[in-house]
C-alpha cells in the first residue's frame, strides 16, 4: 500500500457518463486520476452506493459537465494522502457522500468529507448508510420532528431512504404508513415497522390515508416520488400538516399557488442532504446518529443488489423500473 504524500498519478477503471440519457450512457473506461492535492485524499473504493441523484446526473436533469464518473457515496480504504492532511492516514478505513466519482475503483475526495469507518463496519455497510441514512436524519430532525402518536406517511417506502425514514418515525413514536408498488414491497415496510402499508398502483393513497386515521391526514408527509404523488399530498395532509419534498422520482411536481396551502394552514419545504452537512462537524453528527442507531439494532438499512462495478446500468435499470427493496450497492473488487 502507497504511503506517500506525493503519490503518482494512475489510471483507473470507471463508470462513465459521456452524453445524457439512459442506461447505456454508462459506459466501462480508464480514467485518469490526479493525485491529492492540499486536503485531499486518495480512497481505494471497495463498494459505491448507487443513488436516484445518480439517474438524474445521467439524464441531464440535474446537469453536470461532460463527461463524468457518477456516484456520490462509497466505501474503502485511504490510500495516499496529499499535503495538509492531518485527520486520516493510509490504512484507515472510511466511507463519506457527496462527493463525485464513486463509479470506480479509486477516487480523490477531500479529506474532511470523510467517515471513519469503525472495523466492526463492513464496506457494503458503509457504502450503503451515509448518503440514505443522512438524508433520513434530516428530512425526520429538520422539519417537523414525529411525536408520539402523529401520522407521518412515506412515500416509496421500499427504497432506501424510505425503509430509514420507515424505522426512525417509529422509532420516535409516531404512527407510520407507507406507500408502495408490489406486495412484496409491502411486506418489507411492514417488516421495517409501519403500521400501515398502501399499494398506490391499486388505491387512492389520499382516500386511504383519511380513511385509516379517521379523516385527520397525515402531519409529516415525506415524498421523494413528486410528479405522480403531489396532488394528493395536499389532500392527505392533516390540517397545519407538513409537507417534505426531497427528491422527483417519476419527475417534478406540478406547480401549485402558494394560496392554496391556506385552506388547511399547510407548510411544504423542499430539501436537498447538501444544505444539511455544511460543515464536517454537522455531517459526522448525522452519520454517528446513523451509526449510533445501526449499532443499537433498531435501525437496520437493508441492501437490496450488489452488482460488479461494470453492471451500472442494470444497477440504473433496477432503480428507474422500482424493482429494488432497500439499497443498491456496486462492487469493484478491491
Amino acid at each position: 500500500m502507497a504511503d506517500s504524500r506525493s503519490p503518482r498519478t494512475s489510471d483507473v477503471r470507471a463508470m462513465v457518463v459521456n452524453s445524457y440519457g439512459g442506461p447505456d450512457t454508462l459506459t466501462a473506461q480508464d480514467v485518469h486520476l490526479k493525485a491529492p492535492g492540499r486536503g485531499e485524499v486518495l480512497v481505494r473504493l471497495a463498494v459505491a452506493g448507487v443513488n436516484f441523484v445518480d439517474i438524474y446526473m445521467r439524464r441531464g436533469m440535474r446537469p453536470v459537465p461532460l463527461p463524468f464518473t457518477p456516484g456520490l457515496e462509497g466505501a474503502g480504504v485511504v490510500e495516499a494522502v496529499g499535503p495538509g492532511v492531518s485527520t486520516v492516514q493510509p490504512g484507515d478505513r472510511v466511507a463519506y457522500a457527496q462527493q463525485p466519482g464513486a463509479y470506480a475503483e479509486s477516487t480523490v475526495v477531500p479529506a474532511d468529507s470523510l467517515i471513519p469507518l469503525p472495523d466492526d463496519v463492513s464496506f457494503e455497510q458503509g457504502a450503503a448508510f451515509p448518503l440514505q441514512g443522512m438524508t433520513a436524519h434530516y428530512l425526520i430532525h429538520e422539519y417537523r420532528k414525529p411525536s408520539e402518536g402523529d401520522v407521518v406517511l412515506i412515500h416509496a417506502a421500499a427504497g432506501g431512504v424510505g425503509l430509514l425514514l420507515v424505522q426512525w418515525a417509529r422509532h420516535l413514536g409516531a404512527r407510520v404508513i407507507g406507500t408502495v408498488s408490489t406486495q412484496e414491497k409491502a411486506a418489507a415496510v411492514r417488516e421495517a415497522g409501519a403500521h400501515d402499508v398502501i399499494l398506490y398502483t391499486e388505491q387512492d393513497f389520499a382516500k386511504e390515508i383519511l380513511r385509516m386515521t379517521e379523516g385527520h391526514g397525515a402531519d409529516l408527509i415525506i415524498d421523494g416520488v413528486a410528479a405522480t404523488t403531489f396532488a394528493g399530498n395536499l389532500q392527505a395532509a392533516a390540517l397545519r400538516g407538513h409537507i417534505v419534498i426531497f427528491g422527483a422520482a417519476s419527475g417534478p411536481a406540478d406547480p401549485i399557488s402558494p394560496n392554496v396551502l391556506m385552506e388547511r394552514s399547510l407548510s411544504l419545504s423542499g430539501g436537498d442532504l447538501w444544505h444539511f452537512m455544511e460543515t464536517r462537524e454537522e455531517m459526522l453528527h448525522r452519520a454517528g446518529s446513523v451509526m449510533e442507531g445501526i449499532e443499537s439494532g433498531w435501525l437496520m438499512p437493508r441492501t437490496s443488489k450488489i452488482l460488479p462495478l461494470a453492471d451500472a446500468a442494470e444497477a440504473h435499470r433496477l432503480l428507474e423500473d422500482r424493482r429494488t427493496i432497500g439499497k443498491v450497492l456496486l462492487s469493484t473488487g478491491n
